[in-house]
């Protein structure tokens, strides 16, 4: 098996259709004591250099919004799933040059499955928080939002509003489990 930093899809974890090349999936392990618990989301050397986050930052969502679906021109993300609440990620691989174009998947991460995910330019992706409480994701780009100073385009195909969308979200959520 190839380490992360080498192919960007070792340790991947996904269901549905298949497996997405080049996202990369990786189970996050707490460390508890008596003092509470530590999990360290981000290591340089488990990431390709390309896929750096060179900015931070922590979102909340409400049960059962969703986010997204959104792809990125440039930008990878890496999303960490910790909890509170657990999230539904939906990945559709939408690079025509792919071997995976086309595949779709679908899992349950957070407090339930904590796991960092980094997803490529390209791949279109949304999350919906499935848990009964809101659930928070960090997110480590490795672009800045809208280029130094904000003064950029942002880089984002916005999907969640197209009539026509082939990147739909199934009406039912999955639970957690």
């Amino acid at each position: 098996m190839s380490t992360p930093a080498d192919s960007g899809t070792a340790g991947r974890k996904t269901s549905g259709d298949g497996a997405i090349e080049g996202v990369f999936i990786r189970p996050l392990r707490r460390h508890a004591d008596s003092r509470g618990w530590l999990c360290e989301l981000y290591r340089e050397d488990e990431l390709a250099a390309g896929i750096h986050p060179v900015m931070a930052y922590v979102s909340q969502t409400e049960p059962g919004v969703a986010r997204g679906p959104h792809e990125h021109r440039d930008q990878t993300d890496y999303f960490a799933f910790i909890g509170p609440g657990d999230f539904e990620l939906w990945l559709w691989d939408a690079r025509r040059d792919s071997a995976t174009h086309g595949v779709r998947t679908r899992e349950i991460y957070g407090q339930s499955n904590p796991c960092a995910v980094s997803i490529p330019p390209g791949v279109v992706h949304a999350y919906r928080c499935v848990s009964d409480v809101p659930g928070w994701v960090f997110n480590g780009p490795n672009r800045l939002y809208a280029g130094h100073g904000k003064k950029e385009p942002v880089d984002e195909i916005r999907h969640e509003h197209a009539a026509d969308s082939p990147y739909k979200l199934d009406d039912r959520p999955r639970s957690a489990p």
